[in-house]
């Protein structure tokens, strides 16, 4: 009996190893589509996935207002905006409402309709869904809701503006 629990508990400790990362490699990538989310933007309305424009490919970057990284990303990606202009854009954060007013100010992110910024708050779901431990994440998706490309660590701006081209 013990040497059965023995294997069972090697293969759990197995099984939780792998499992972070280890279920992604064993499905297809276009197997994943646009999770169905919701996050409340600054001025207290709420957005869902569902609200994005269709047909076109959507750019989900997941960042904290504070965090350095995220902030060097954010600086690229905005130099470069307007090459997004036929993408959804979505930014949203883990952080509270009030914390995305100086953020948006500083982007001016009002003046860009396919840009949204928001929060899901403490509900996490993005973050335990992308299996997030850190930030910036950005995740591309084709026009029809379709994963295209997810950059976990750094995000070559350039890199994923080449790859966004061919999806339009």
């Amino acid at each position: 009996m013990i040497v059965i629990m023995k294997r069972y508990f090697v293969l759990f400790l197995l099984l939780m190893t792998i499992a972070p990362d280890g279920f992604s490699q064993f499905q297809k990538v276009d197997s994943y589509h646009i999770p169905s989310f919701k996050m409340t933007l600054s001025d207290g309305k709420v957005f869902n996935s569902s609200q994005l424009t269709k047909n076109k490919p959507l750019v989900l970057i997941y960042f904290a207002p504070d965090c350095d990284h995220c902030i060097v990303l954010l600086d690229q990606v905005f130099k470069k905006i307007h090459q997004l202009d036929k993408t959804n854009v979505v930014l949203v954060t883990f952080k509270p409402v009030q914390d995305l007013q100086a953020f948006e100010k500083k982007y001016q992110t009002a003046k860009y309709p396919n840009i949204k910024v928001g929060t899901e708050g403490l509900s996490y779901y993005l973050r335990n869904f992308y299996r997030l431990d850190k930030t910036p994440f950005t995740v591309v998706y084709d026009k029809t809701g379709k994963l295209a490309y997810f950059y976990k660590d750094d995000t070559p701006v350039n890199e994923m503006l080449t790859r966004l081209k061919k999806l339009i």
